[in-house]
């Protein structure tokens, strides 16, 4: 059967420019992948048309060559086109590495260092008003005997023989082509021949390092804070990872927050909440504020402050402080204070509505029921 045309198998015009043949191509193998059309035969020979008609038009030789002398420039090739098997896997690099990982085709690949993390534990009063910390962690730096490169002073790294400097090999398996990472260089693309004594060829001794951290105003429990390339450093020169701080927020004795919400529990006197009047109260910004009790207040009852409470993360704006009261009952009362108390009891006055409003209901409950 004679061959289609490699434009035509592509749906562009012979004049399209690269960034045209790599769209089309690019639908069209989507559209065509043994993976979405298994047991297909008639998509994976479509597939195969697409990979040997890219194949030879993103090469600007090879097009030149088809464009002068159409399939015969290639009777005898092996594989796709001009290229092989190789040139596939050349092209899928080229086209979906990106949906890979970003490893943007061929090239040798450099292990980035590790990320690591670090708890680090504030109080609420350094959550409200941010601080500079300064951290410890041991980590893995670029050795300064050879500067990273891992070879002895007065030597260099090699081009690793088996992946040729790509970092990556080659195995053939079946239809597709499967590349990895080469074994002789673990994606180096260089080899030691004479290592640094001092880091034994890593490129990298282990050291304890010190940071400044800055802890900004308003952090919640569990804020992640990331300090870029404070990690690990990487191999023989490879970039280092990323630092991450976890905060910790101690519990307080007085507050306990919600978001930007500081609420405190306060107990009064009973004849304050009685008769009313004003209390002092702490703040977490180490102040006193002055509050108003009105007269007749109940335990639960709450009270708002205005701007009292935490700041917001990455703005001038700080919530509120809600205190919340809890009347305490007098004891270890005097027989001048309980006879007082027992002179109030008996007046004659409906001084407590809630109490007396139950206890009907309840009395209202009780002869409704039976033996």
């Amino acid at each position: 059967m004679a061959k289609r045309d490699y434009y035509e198998i592509l749906g562009v015009a012979r004049g399209a420019g690269d960034a045209d043949l790599k769209k089309a191509f690019r639908q069209q193998a989507m559209k065509y992948h043994p993976d979405r059309n298994p047991g297909n035969a008639e998509a994976e020979h479509r597939f195969k048309e697409l990979n040997e008609a890219y194949e030879v038009l993103r090469d600007p030789e090879k097009r030149a060559a088809y464009d002068r002398y159409g399939h015969a420039a290639f009777e005898g090739a092996a594989g796709f086109g001009a290229g092989g098997a190789a040139g596939f896997a050349d092209i899928f690099d080229d086209l979906f590495g990106e949906f890979m990982g970003g490893r943007g085709g061929r090239g040798r690949q450099q292990a980035r260092g590790a990320d690591l993390r670090y708890d680090l534990d504030i109080t609420l009063e350094e959550a409200y008003s941010g601080k500079q910390a300064e951290i410890r962690i041991p980590t893995a730096v670029p050795c300064d005997q050879c500067n990273g490169s891992g070879a002895a002073p007065g030597s260099r790294p090699i081009t690793c023989p088996t992946c040729d400097g790509r970092g990556r090999v080659r195995a053939q398996q079946g239809f597709f082509t499967i590349e990895r990472t080469c074994p002789t260089c673990q994606g180096q693309g260089e080899t030691i021949s004479n290592p640094c004594p001092k880091c034994n060829g890593a490129g990298r001794v282990r050291r304890e390092k010190t940071l400044s951290v800055t802890v900004p105003k308003g952090v919640e429990d569990g804020t992640r804070i990331r300090l870029a390339g404070e990690g690990e450093a990487g191999p023989r020169g490879a970039g280092a990872g990323d630092l991450y701080i976890f905060l910790a927020v101690k519990p307080h004795r007085l507050f306990q927050r919600q978001g930007d919400l500081l609420f405190c529990e306060v107990p009064i006197p009973m004849t304050t909440a009685a008769l009313g009047g004003q209390i002092t109260v702490p703040t977490i910004a180490g102040k006193k504020a002055q509050l108003t009790i009105p007269p007749g207040s109940q335990t639960g009852a709450q009270f708002r402050l205005k701007a009292k409470g935490m700041p917001v993360l990455q703005t001038e704006r700080y919530g509120d402080m809600v205190i919340q009261i809890q009347v305490e009952t007098p004891v270890n009362l005097s027989k001048r204070q309980k006879d007082l108390l027992h002179e109030f009891e008996g007046e004659d006055r409906d001084v407590s509505p809630r109490s007396e409003g139950f206890f009907s209901r309840m009395k209202e409950l009780w002869e409704d029921l039976t033996e």
